[in-house]
């Protein structure tokens, strides 16, 4: 089990061009992190492919691993050729994928504004077909894809191993994102044992939760229920992060935890912190 962090915790810094991808990784190694995992948000290695060496460079030079490449994507098309495109273009960004000498790849799945059971019923078997394509390429690689539990539509437990399980690939998993749930307003006590069997890399989040009735201000969004969320410091926000730690660590998995902060303090404050939280506690378990 490695801990590390997602490049991503850093985006704050790294949109206001403040940190290159180089900084977030050496930051990431001056904070204790095992590995980095790359979302590319505020750089792209689709229009600056010489980055890929960049990247592979910096993390060996400071001892990490490249842990997971994550992109997005959207296959919730009624359009052939444009699901096709998309399919393709996914692809590609599995050609990048290998070339980082990641085994693990999350790409998304769909997003629409209808988020209703009949809906995913509807599109599950068109949206299963285009993750087996990608997996199966993937194969080629010895990469492992995955779906997150994250935009809503796909977001619930059951409705990831729906998907992982319509896909049939023994290399199409998910990335278990322990917070991520709550924005479905699913407790993640009960959801994280749920798809930990299928995980190929455990995303570590904390939120703020207040009720619908009691609009917080600025800086809030709303769960599918209406409840208000806002991004924490992993350790200080409402989730109970020891207990769902402690059911990860009770379950033999022996992957990649990778911290993602996105809340409203400065992201390399809620970064270490957090880092500093989940080795903690992890340790304590």
């Amino acid at each position: 089990m490695k801990i590390g962090l997602s490049t991503y915790s850093l985006y704050g810094a790294l949109q206001a061009g403040e940190m290159t991808v180089e900084d977030v990784i050496d930051y990431t190694a001056s904070i204790g992190g095992e590995h980095v995992e790359i979302v590319p948000l505020g750089y792209s290695l689709t229009d600056n492919p010489g980055l890929v060496d960049t990247i592979r460079a910096r993390a060996e030079h400071n001892g990490l691993e490249l842990s997971n490449y994550a992109i997005g994507a959207n296959f919730l098309t009624d359009d052939d050729e444009l699901l096709r495109k998309e399919i393709e273009r996914v692809k590609g960004q599995v050609d990048i994928a290998a070339k980082l000498g990641v085994s693990l790849m999350r790409h998304d799945v769909a997003s629409s504004p209808d988020v209703s059971i009949g809906h995913f019923n509807a599109q599950v078997e068109r949206l299963a077909g285009a993750c087996r394509e990608i997996a199966r390429y993937a194969a080629g690689y010895g990469i492992t894809t995955s779906v997150e539990n994250h935009g809503y539509f796909i977001q619930q437990s059951d409705r990831v191993q729906t998907l992982v399980q319509a896909v049939g690939e023994p290399n199409f998993k998910t990335t278990l994102d322990i917070g991520n749930f709550v924005c479905a307003d699913e407790d993640p006590l009960a959801a994280v044992p749920n798809n930990l069997p299928y995980a190929s890399i455990v995303h570590i989040k904390d939120f703020y939760i207040r009720p619908a009735s009691q609009d917080p201000g600025e800086g809030w969004f709303r769960s599918t229920a209406g409840k208000y969320l806002r991004g924490a410091i992993v350790g200080q926000g409402d989730l109970n992060i020891r207990e769902t730690l402690r059911l990860v660590k009770e379950s033999g998995y022996d992957g990649y935890l990778s911290l993602e902060f996105e809340g409203m303090e400065p992201c390399r404050d809620g970064a270490r912190i957090g880092l500093a939280n989940l080795r903690r506690f992890w340790n304590e378990i």
